[in-house]
């Protein structure tokens, strides 16, 4: 049966506010603590690594608990909870104290990672097609990136102090999160079979690496993703050092996500028309192109960092639409569904690594090589970092990507 569009839009509704919580924890935090708190950084930087670190490696027990309780519901309500609970702690501290940022940063990363893998596991159960799976996907991230957007500019428009402006989205968000995951848990359909329980052991969580898709398909999606974290690490060093344009980095970030918003429809129909593989290769491709060009700007070159947001836009559609749609079908092929959990617990760890290892690579490498933020000095290591590096990493994942079987 064919899902209509009220029904994609009531399952996908909860991606809006799990993408807007996500990105005030990576993006505002370190400012919020260590800037305008005043923070140790070295002792901020230390709480997040372990709460970071301690988040990745728990997601794997997660997709296996949500396979032995086969709940998702539940575990949604849970996780939402949770989350909005730990939001509010995180953006209203009552001061530069280490230990309640990480107390709080608990209940903000367990409930995230409960509702996602939730919502992620329960969307690759929906559709009995390939394209029926491309579509919830697609509409899964649509919402994501409309999160995405509210989570950059309302903390501005609620308050002139940023401080103030989180603690208010916080609320706001905790709002919105009950009402988007209210829609969702009461009006998304379910599956057309209910998967049986899996028991709850170490051996279910290495379960999905027994599928031959999974393995080629995780370590392109883990290649492919350091790729795309390494740009969204270094673009602001890329705006204020290369560009000398500072003052625009919102609206560059603004055109980069509404481009990957609009281009998702156009994913869909690629791969419906060429297969999802192929999509994702020309997405490769897209993010390639746009990267390599990058290499041509310097001071004042604003039109082509504008081309370079909208074509890496463009192929953002792809790298969120097509590859949870892929696993998806690798999940369906083997019949895997009572394993779903456990498939998108380790696809959630590699998210969450990649973000680190990115950060854990281009930092270190760039000052390595000298590269000071506002200096001036050893821009070619920036360069080679922002702009050739993700373009080696696209090309590995494409390698990789050529051992998955076709659709």
């Amino acid at each position: 049966m064919t899902l209509a569009r009220a029904q994609l839009a009531a399952y996908g509704a909860l991606g809006l506010p799990l993408a807007a919580a996500a990105l005030p924890v990576y993006v505002h935090l370190p400012n919020l603590y260590g800037g305008l708190l005043g923070m140790n950084l070295a002792l901020l930087g230390a709480v997040l690594l372990a709460a970071r670190l301690a988040d990745a490696f728990v997601d794997p027990l997660l997709g296996a608990l949500a396979d032995r309780l086969q709940r998702p519901r539940l575990l949604i309500a849970v996780g939402i909870a949770l989350l909005v609970a730990g939001l509010a702690a995180v953006f209203n501290p009552p001061g530069a104290l280490w230990w309640w940022l990480a107390a709080a940063l608990v209940p903000v990363y367990l409930g995230y990672s409960l509702a996602s893998i939730a919502f992620q596991s329960w969307g690759a159960l929906l559709g009995e097609t390939p394209h029926e799976r491309t579509r919830v996907a697609a509409w899964r991230e649509g919402f994501g990136l409309a999160g995405v957007v509210l989570a950059s500019v309302a903390p501005t428009l609620l308050a002139t102090r940023m401080d103030q402006g989180l603690a208010r989205f916080s609320l706001l968000l905790a709002v919105c999160a009950t009402l988007c995951a209210a829609v969702t848990l009461l009006r998304a359909p379910r599956p057309a079979r209910a998967p049986a329980r899996e028991a709850l052991s170490l051996a279910a969580l290495a379960a999905p690496f027994a599928n031959p898709r999974f393995g080629p398909l995780f370590a392109a999606f883990i290649a492919n993703g350091i790729a795309s974290a390494l740009p969204a690490t270094l673009v602001l060093f890329f705006v204020s050092d290369a560009l000398r344009a500072p003052q625009l980095a919102g609206a560059f970030l603004a055109a980069y996500f509404l481009a990957g918003a609009a281009s998702l429809p156009l994913w869909l129909a690629l791969a419906r028309r060429l297969g999802k593989r192929k999509a994702w290769f020309a997405s490769m491709a897209a993010s390639v192109a746009a990267f390599a060009g990058a290499l041509a700007l310097g001071p004042g070159d604003i039109a082509g960092f504008v081309a370079v947001c909208l074509l890496s836009g463009f192929a953002l559609g792809g790298d969120l639409a097509l590859p949870p749609a892929l696993l998806a079908d690798a999940i369906r092929a083997r019949a895997d569904e009572p394993r779903a959990g456990a498939y998108f617990g380790l696809w959630n760890f590699a998210t969450k690594l990649n973000l680190a290892l990115a950060a854990g690579l281009a930092l270190p490498l760039l000052a390595a090589a000298g590269y000071v933020p506002g200096a001036g000095a050893a821009l070619g290591a920036l360069y080679f970092a922002y702009c050739l590096l993700p373009c080696v990493l696209k090309l590995a994942a494409a390698a990789i990507l050529l051992k998955v079987p076709h659709d």
